[in-house]
């Protein structure tokens, strides 16, 4: 299974990355704005950072809502480096921009996926990811790991390679349940990431070693 990281700040990033498990990232407008970028040009350079850090996929967001402005500026955003993957809106203009950046080469990750049915649209029109976004299900009193489960069983059956990304993760338990379902990643929120690494029998046992260890060192 591959871990992205949801987020946009860089010193996040440098520090996940460091930890060795980082496969990829991915980014929206609203991490974006989070992180005081102002300007298309301020943008760009925020992209490429990321990109030049980690050297695997990065997604950027594309804001238009007409596949043909989809299209022109999917091409843009994959020119910023070779890494760059393209969030594409799980919309009907957002199927047909899929469809037409498939045929270039250029790869689309589909976010705002809230359904098993619109995930395999996705797939069909040539995605390299869908990313479901379980935790705003959860939000409204629907199981959002219940559609990742679906999702896994439907691109099971037809060997699709569009890869699943479990995204709008909020806790731990999202991402093993992920693991256990056969999804491809999870893109977690650095937060999560720490909370996944501790466990208190762990924090437990390392002190109750290191007690020991200074009898050792003073006998």
């Amino acid at each position: 299974m591959k871990f992205f990281i949801d987020t946009a700040n860089l010193k996040e990033i440098e520090e996940a990355h460091r930890l060795g498990i980082l496969d990829g990232v991915t980014t929206n407008p609203s991490l974006i704005a989070k992180e005081g970028v102002v300007g298309r040009d301020a943008f760009v350079r925020h992209i490429k950072a990321v990109c030049d850090l980690v050297g695997a996929p990065v997604s950027a967001e594309a804001v238009s809502t007409a596949a043909e402005d989809l299209v022109s500026e999917a091409r843009e955003l994959a020119a910023i480096d070779e890494n760059v993957v393209v969030k594409i809106p799980m919309t009907i203009e957002g199927l047909k921009a899929v469809r037409q950046l498939a045929d270039e080469g250029v790869r689309t990750n589909v976010t705002l996926v809230f359904s098993p049915l619109q995930a395999l649209m996705a797939a069909k029109a040539g995605a390299s990811y869908v990313s479901p976004f379980v935790g705003r299900l959860d939000d409204i009193a629907h199981v959002g790991m219940e559609v990742v489960s679906e999702i896994v069983d439907i691109f099971s059956n037809y060997l699709f390679e569009t890869e699943i990304i479990v995204a709008s993760v909020r806790n731990p338990l999202h991402v093993l349940e992920a693991a256990k379902m056969g999804a491809d990643i999870a893109t977690i929120p650095f937060k999560v990431i720490g909370q996944m690494a501790r466990h208190p029998l762990t924090d437990l046992g390392l002190d109750a070693f290191l007690k020991d260890w200074k009898k050792v060192e003073t006998r």
